[in-house]
């Protein structure tokens, strides 16, 4: 009987750690340059959702973390798990002198440790 119970804490530990979500916690890195009709977008920033590959929208509330592209208009986002993520990045575009944003569906598949990705934005 404690054999079996052992057993079964270890199957359950086993199963529970298996189930991991996207987000934080792993090793793959997700980057790549906002751009907007081949023009890089330096210092846009850039919102990154966990677990979906349908744009939350445009408020940023609804994302899980974010980060700020540097002025060659890379961004990077690391640590991450195997999965859907969905980006959205918002920024300004300095030769027409207006808003940018727009957003890309991510699917990270299991071989892969770095996805490499330009998030295009539009007027």
């Amino acid at each position: 009987m404690k054999n079996t119970s052992y057993l079964s804490i270890a199957l359950l530990f086993l199963f529970c750690s298996s189930c991991t979500k996207e987000g934080p916690g792993g090793k793959i890195i997700i980057k790549g340059r906002v751009m907007h009709h081949q023009q890089p977008i330096p210092n846009a920033m850039v919102y990154i959702k966990y677990g979906t590959q349908d744009s939350p929208g445009s408020n940023i509330t609804y994302y899980d973390a974010n980060v700020k592209a540097d002025a060659n208009a890379n961004y990077q986002f690391n640590n991450l798990r195997r999965g859907d993520y969905y980006l959205f990045s918002v920024g300004f575009d300095s030769t027409i002198v207006e808003q940018v944003s727009g957003g890309v569906p991510v699917k990270v598949k299991n071989k892969e440790e770095t996805v490499t990705l330009d998030v295009p934005v539009v007027e």
